[in-house]
């Protein structure tokens, strides 16, 4: 009772703004701190799918009527062949980072968590945050500060099973959405997402295993949009951001716990980031009630398993491209085949479906 806090969270980007929310929810005091002054950017799709928007409505950050512009599924092109699929209900919201990140700090405030900006943090100890110039005492400390997490590696939370990276580059385009899809365009080794983030403006983030092929000099890899987007003036400078495939041999250790990109991530092409930090701040919060982290622990292997699963589906179709074409050229015969593993990957089937998906597909390519 005599502490700073019951929680100290140490990130205040989305991932730790969810946590401070969703423990707030459940009334324990909260302290976020960040070396950083908001708006946080990150280079990113912009685009919350269905279940993205569900677990973020959990927790309280339903988004302002109007904010951002509404998708109603994902459309792929490439190898000559565009295929597409309605969400099987509901509808996904592509925002700009900037001002989902702003809409999360007012949240915050309105529900009383302290928010130490421009303060980083420099260690910590079993019972307390070293930031700014002062100590802070605490109950739990919380690290959502992304990838290369300082807190897990404070907290011996820094043994990995899985990391594989690869990169991405954002930038903004003045005009008008052509579409009401989220769209993805493949290419050997490389995507570039597309995602209507208002009427007047598109987002468009490239992808790749190299840090050195930017968004500019990909265009030209993808005709058709080269071509949409000529002309089209850019409203924002290029961002660029690692994305990566990882998993951490554990996300908990003593009152020390992490959440969001710090706590291991599935590749950006999932577009499921956002929906898994939304998903652990609940599971956290019920644990903190709890007094328990193991219930979190658990809960978080159960979240990542369905992004996991669908990244390394994706990500097959990234490295071979002769799989893709066949996949590509089965699923516009069989359009439900789409339909049914985009079903899965958002939630409203088992994460399992994907699998029998899966095997479809394989069935279609094989008679193909």
């Amino acid at each position: 009772m005599n502490s700073d806090t019951d929680v100290f969270v140490i990130g205040g980007g989305p991932a730790g703004l969810a946590a401070a929310l969703a423990a707030r929810r459940r009334g324990l005091r909260v302290i976020v701190a960040d070396g950083r002054r908001p708006p946080i950017d990150k280079a990113c799709g912009e685009g919350l799918m269905p279940d993205s928007l569900a677990a973020a409505d959990r927790i309280g950050i339903g988004l302002p009527d109007g904010e951002g512009f509404r998708f109603r599924g994902i459309r792929f092109h490439g190898d000559n062949h565009s295929i597409a699929a309605d969400f099987p209900s509901g509808y996904g919201i592509g925002i700009r980072r900037v001002a989902l990140h702003t809409h999360m700090v007012r949240l915050a405030a309105a529900a009383g968590v302290e928010m130490l900006w421009s303060t980083p943090v420099s260690g910590i100890d079993p019972a307390g945050v070293h930031a700014g110039r002062r100590r802070f005492s605490t109950g739990w400390i919380v690290g959502a500060d992304g990838f290369g997490s300082r807190a897990g590696r404070w907290a011996g939370l820094d043994r990995f099973v899985r990391d594989s990276r690869r990169f991405a580059y954002r930038r903004h385009f003045a005009i008008q959405p052509w579409t009401d899809f989220m769209e993805i365009y493949w290419e050997n080794g490389c995507q570039i997402y597309v995602t209507p983030v208002s009427p007047e403006e598109v987002c468009v983030a490239f992808i790749s295993r190299s840090a050195n092929v930017r968004l500019a000099e990909a265009l030209p890899r993808f005709p058709d949009l080269h071509a949409r987007l000529s002309g089209a003036p850019p409203s924002s400078g290029e961002r660029g951001a690692v994305t990566a495939t990882s998993r951490r041999e554990a996300v908990v250790r003593g009152n020390v716990v992490l959440v969001g990109d710090a706590s291991g991530s599935a590749d950006a092409i999932t577009g499921e980031g956002l929906c898994q930090a939304f998903q652990q701040a609940e599971a956290l919060a019920e644990a903190f009630v709890r007094r328990d982290l193991s219930y979190y622990a658990a809960r978080h292997r159960r979240i990542a398993f369905r992004p996991a699963l669908m990244a390394d589906l994706m990500l097959t179709l990234v490295r071979w491209p002769g799989i893709r074409r066949r996949a590509f050229q089965a699923m516009d015969r069989r359009p439900q085949c789409f339909a049914s593993m985009l079903a899965a990957h958002v939630g409203s089937r088992p994460a399992m479906h994907l699998a029998g998906a899966g095997l479809s597909l394989g069935w279609q390519m094989i008679c193909g």
